[in-house]
């Protein structure tokens, strides 16, 4: 699979440097490209070819800030798009550059986000004036280009990945909610996921605070049904009673768990095979199925992880299950051998765990 810093190659910076020449003669594109392919690009990760790049394109631009901009504006234009990734490096220059020119900074950021996204680099400037802002983040929640309104939701995330967090949000998300009232019934999906993960992370740190909003919203619109209910996830996976109950996931004190079985002994690299029935002497209703899996950890304490199966609405008495799951070598998880355990949870409630044992492969070769 190709890596994404891999997508800041040769042709993209040709294509940068070509551009800005269009639109500064001065620039010197050789030695520009010779200054982004030093010694040190090979090694570099995703965000730190991003920001080597902007640094470079700093010391070959005017050093008159602004004069840069305009610059760089007409050539995202003219770049488009279709290069949203590597377009990073624009809204990344205002943020390593752009601090004490605040209002240059912030119009160059609402045009860069139309061709990439402008989601860390308005971090700074929250931080740096929080309510004039995300006054100004409001205002751009109207906007009539759907990468703009996204950008209002998205660069105030409290949790946002790859980036600072705003503790200001974390501890007081307040000042989102205005925001995000506005966006809660906005069409376009893409705003839409940006609005339910801005949710999503308010609800890691202010629980109470977030079932409240969902409260109000839900059933609202088809648009805030599915921004509440994707924003929920947080709370659903951990069990939270009032947003099971919100969307229809009873107490299972009727479900009962028969028929569990697994494989009792698995090889790193294999598939855990296991399969179970849901029985009620009444009808099984809506149902969010899911499982735990307890991973053994090198202090020999459980790591505990959910995983979906998926959610129903279950007229019959009874619904036969059958899945896997794979234990193949990752990056980001070591498996340890021994005794481990798996769950079945519906709607919240765990029917009680089960041990396999987990092997290392051997190769008889």
């Amino acid at each position: 699979m190709k890596q994404l810093k891999n997508n800041f190659n040769k042709e993209y910076i040709e294509l940068l440097s070509s551009t800005i020449k269009n639109h500064h003669k001065e620039f010197d594109a050789s030695g520009f490209k010779g200054a982004v392919f030093d010694s040190s690009w090979d090694e570099l990760e995703l965000k730190q070819r991003v920001r080597h790049i902007a640094k470079t394109l700093h010391f070959f631009l005017p050093q008159n800030y602004q004069k840069s901009l305009e610059i760089l504006k007409k050539t995202i234009t003219d770049i488009g798009i279709e290069y949203y990734l590597q377009n990073f490096i624009f809204s990344d220059f205002v943020e390593v550059y752009g601090l004490d020119d605040y209002d240059a900074s912030i119009d160059a950021l609402k045009h860069f986000t139309q061709y990439s996204t402008a989601e860390y680099a308005i971090r700074g400037f929250i931080t740096k004036d929080v309510d004039k802002t995300m006054a100004i983040l409001k205002e751009w929640a109207k906007d009539e280009n759907e990468h703009i309104r996204r950008l209002a939701s998205e660069g105030c995330r409290p949790r946002l990945p790859w980036a600072k967090t705003l503790e200001m949000f974390k501890k007081e998300p307040s000042k989102i909610i205005p925001i995000l009232e506005i966006l809660k019934n906005d069409d376009a999906k893409y705003v839409q996921k940006s609005v339910a993960n801005n949710l999503n992370d308010i609800s890691k740190d202010n629980e109470n605070f977030f079932i409240q909003i969902a409260k109000n919203w839900y059933g609202h619109s088809k648009n805030t049904n599915w921004i509440v209910k994707h924003a929920s996830r947080t709370l659903l996976k951990k069990g939270n009673t009032e947003m099971m109950q919100l969307f229809g996931f009873l107490d299972a004190n009727h479900v009962e768990i028969k028929n569990f079985q697994l494989s009792k002994s698995i090889n790193i690299g294999d598939n855990l095979l296991f399969s179970f029935d849901t029985i009620s002497k009444q009808k099984l209703g809506k149902l969010r199925v899911e499982y735990a899996i307890y991973f053994l950890k090198k202090d020999k304490s459980y790591s505990k992880k959910l995983f979906k199966i998926g959610e129903y609405t279950v007229d019959a008495k009874e619904m036969h299950f059958e899945k896997k799951h794979h234990f193949k070598k990752l990056t980001t998880r070591k498996f340890y051998e021994g005794l481990q355990k798996i769950e079945i949870v519906v709607n919240g409630v765990g029917f009680g765990s089960v041990g396999f044992e987990l092997k290392e492969a051997f190769d008889e070769n």
